[in-house]
């Protein structure tokens, strides 16, 4: 009994008050982050010319799946979501794989140049050789209409390979320094031991390389557009927007979109859509995200 009011006694009338703000600050956050979600859903589902009259804020006043449709049924958008889904799986083990082994060189101790590449890959991130000469250095290298331009362009990232460095940096050299007693060399020692550790940053840089390779759009229109087989998702649904947007200048956007789809309800299902398969994925990383962004907690 005495241990039970010990135990009430230590939660102050200070502490109450403080968790229940907390909880209504909480609410109040995730209400204001989920809402505008919410709100692009309501107006996907609904007539796109009852939407111009506003006031939809919960539910949809007119369902319709008309907007969907019209999304749909772009040309070449199956094309297009084909692959995106290649160069997001493709682009996104590839970058990954490469980030990684190179974390690890720049991560070791007896590496001899660790500070001058670690120092030239930083300048990488803010001096780049500009778009047009770019361009030129693609069509040289045989990477325009081409797919690869999707994959090798992005292998090599300073920033995800700095992360993976901080990260590995913060794993105790008794790893190593066993598995070297026991006669381990490089490989086994990044691929058996390195490795499995960095799990959770490995989770971290993927769901960063496959969100940035699924809402690319710009590389397409510069350096494939010409070929329709090379489209991508994004891409699809810019030019869908764009045409759905000058309804005036385009007959056939005009017949699709007369009395029930407008420009708003459009963006709203194209959004909608695009964001799905990243909100389906997230959950799966979300215990490996969380993780990863406490770097080099790990230590000795």
């Amino acid at each position: 009994m005495m241990k039970k009011a010990a135990t009430r006694k230590k939660t102050s009338v200070g502490d109450k008050v403080f968790v229940f703000l907390n909880g209504i600050f909480m609410i109040l956050f995730v209400i204001i982050t989920l809402y505008p979600v919410w709100n692009t859903l309501v107006i996907a589902f609904n007539n796109g010319t009852d939407s111009l009259r506003g006031g939809l804020y919960l539910w949809p006043r007119m369902w319709t799946l008309k907007n969907f449709n019209t999304v749909l049924h772009k040309k070449n958008l199956l094309v297009g979501a084909y692959v995106t889904v290649g160069r997001t799986v493709i682009g996104t083990l590839t970058a990954l794989g490469a980030n990684a082994i190179l974390a690890y060189i720049v991560s070791r101790k007896h590496f001899l140049f660790k500070k001058q590449l670690s120092l030239f890959w930083v300048i990488t991130m803010y001096v780049n050789g500009g778009l047009i000469p770019t361009f030129l250095l693609y069509k040289g290298l045989g990477l325009t209409n081409n797919f690869l331009v999707y994959i090798i362009p992005g292998m090599i990232s300073a920033f995800y390979m700095l992360v993976i460095r901080t990260f590995m940096v913060g794993i105790p050299d008794s790893f190593e320094e066993s598995a070297q007693l026991d006669g381990a060399g490089d490989m086994i020692i990044f691929t058996k031991i390195i490795s499995p550790l960095c799990k959770p940053v490995y989770a971290t840089v993927a769901l960063f390389c496959a969100v940035g390779h699924w809402n690319s759009w710009f590389d397409a229109m510069l350096y494939n557009r010409m070929n329709s087989n090379l489209t991508t998702l994004q891409y699809e649904l810019m030019k869908l927007l764009s045409s759905v947007t000058n309804q005036s200048t385009s007959v056939e956007s005009m017949k699709n979109a007369v009395g029930t789809v407008t420009p708003t309800s459009v963006r709203a299902a194209a959004t909608i859509l695009t964001m799905l398969p990243i909100v389906c994925l997230y959950p799966f990383l979300q215990r490996y995200f969380v993780t990863g962004l406490t770097i080099g907690g790990v230590k000795e």
